[in-house]
């Protein structure tokens, strides 16, 4: 299984530190000298230990999808890099740079949820009255609330049991606060795992016996004009020279999976929720330019709610796609289901 962890060992004093102020936040909230607050609805939290890229947006996403045919839904995020404050609910106007990326990522493929920012999550979750289940997206962090069920998930490439915290690794706290999920998901997980795979993967997260362990993997789906409409499958790049955009977490399993169906590939890669200026936008089209024709440019859902709205030229928008992505079970799908549902269920 391939790794991505890199430490930077010169950073190790700085991430003591930092270590160690987490952990006495964390410990004043165990002690309720800090109060975590409950809510009257069902909320259900979904969060990771380490800075992105663990697949969290389409793991919300699935959430969206099993519940929102039967409940009111709606996500609270914090809205991360956004430009306004405060209480913020998506409306058909709203842009990514008032609520973010992942936010708007949500509202614009699933505008019949409600979708809402606010840093203070006790606040918002107040707010959203209409709402009859709450997800919070990239929560595990913020305990002045507390979710009625916790979902925390693990980047299979990274254990966390390997990296280090912040700014040494990607870690934003220690490993055994894993102790506060319900459920924990080891996602991006190849998809011939073995059973001693499964084994391996199990004894190394570690999950208390009343924690649920899952695997799922990320599934791509057909690529999808940013601008144009067209769409095609990912076998039909084969003869095509792909400039891979990307401005996430983890570029590389996006790369990796591309890859073996492409004539070419070549990237321009961008720092996580990266803002792209005009001399970035002129530079994307120089370099796509030199390219080979047949040539494509592909990007991630993610970075697609940044570039909507800028003033590209005519070539990128008939040439720029889309590769969405999707999560699925390896295993006990039915059962994890279950647990979402039911937990809605009793406490509507």
């Amino acid at each position: 299984m391939q790794s991505y962890i890199k430490i930077n060992k010169a950073l190790l004093p700085l991430a003591f530190i930092y270590g160690t102020i987490v952990e006495i936040r964390n410990w004043l909230y165990d002690v309720g000298i800090k109060k975590s607050h409950t809510c009257d609805k069902p909320v259900i939290g979904i969060g990771n230990l380490t800075v992105g890229g663990t697949g969290k947006t389409p793991h919300v996403e699935y959430l969206i999808r099993l519940l929102k045919d039967t409940r009111r839904v709606a996500v609270l995020s914090r809205g991360y890099r956004r430009s306004t404050h405060g209480f913020l609910l998506a409306t058909d106007k709203t842009t990514s740079r008032q609520i973010g990326d992942e936010p708007w990522q949500m509202h614009n493929k699933f505008p019949e949820i409600l979708v809402a920012v606010d840093k203070d999550r006790c606040h918002g979750v107040g707010k959203l009255n209409d709402a009859e289940v709450v997800i919070l997206d990239d929560s595990y962090q913020h305990r002045r609330i507390k979710p009625g069920l916790n979902i925390l998930l693990i980047d299979s490439n990274r254990m966390v049991n390997e990296d280090k915290m912040l700014p040494a690794g990607r870690l934003r706290e220690h490993i055994l606060n894993r102790n506060r999920a319900d459920i924990i998901i080891a996602t991006k997980c190849p998809t011939d795992m073995k059973p001693i795979d499964f084994r391996v993967m199990k004894n190394t997260i570690g999950a208390f016996p009343y924690q649920k362990l899952f695997f799922t993997t990320l599934e791509y789906g057909k690529l999808y004009g940013c601008f144009n409409g067209r769409e095609m499958t990912i076998e039909d790049l084969s003869d095509k020279h792909v400039l891979l955009l990307s401005g996430i977490a983890v570029p590389q399993q996006m790369r990796d999976t591309l890859s073996p169906y492409c004539k070419e590939i070549k990237e321009m890669t961008f720092a996580d929720h990266h803002r792209f200026s005009k001399s970035e936008i002129k530079a994307i089209d120089e370099h796509w330019k030199a390219m080979a024709k047949q040539s494509l440019i592909i990007t991630t859902e993610k970075d697609e709610a940044r570039l909507k709205g800028l003033k590209l030229t005519d070539d990128i928008k008939e040439n720029l796609f889309v590769l969405p992505i999707a999560v699925r079970f390896l295993e006990n799908e039915d059962e994890f289901n279950k647990m979402i549902t039911d937990y809605v269920t009793k406490n509507s």
